[in-house]
């Protein structure tokens, strides 16, 4: 398995590790490599889950923006009602 060696990590961050690992019952290795494979996880959804909105906004093929009502003037007639 692979070895990875981090150096100086502020003192707080390792202590929160650190507490966290043991109320998880697990070492400071382990709780590591769990929050790591979770950080990287959200980030790896977060971007598929961006990609799959950009599709569909692609999809809906929308040619002519300015039939569009201006938002500003749309915010006005609401605060003068």
């Amino acid at each position: 398995m692979p070895l990875l060696q981090v150096r100086d990590i502020p003192v707080d961050l390792y202590e929160t590790i650190s507490r966290v690992a043991r109320t998880e019952n697990r070492n400071i290795t382990q709780q590591t490599i769990v929050l790591l494979k979770a950080a990287l996880n959200i980030t790896g959804e977060q971007r598929a889950r961006r990609k799959a909105v950009l599709r569909e906004i692609d999809s809906l093929d929308i040619k002519d923006s300015g039939t569009f009502p201006d938002p500003a003037q749309s915010t006005r007639e609401d605060r003068d009602r």
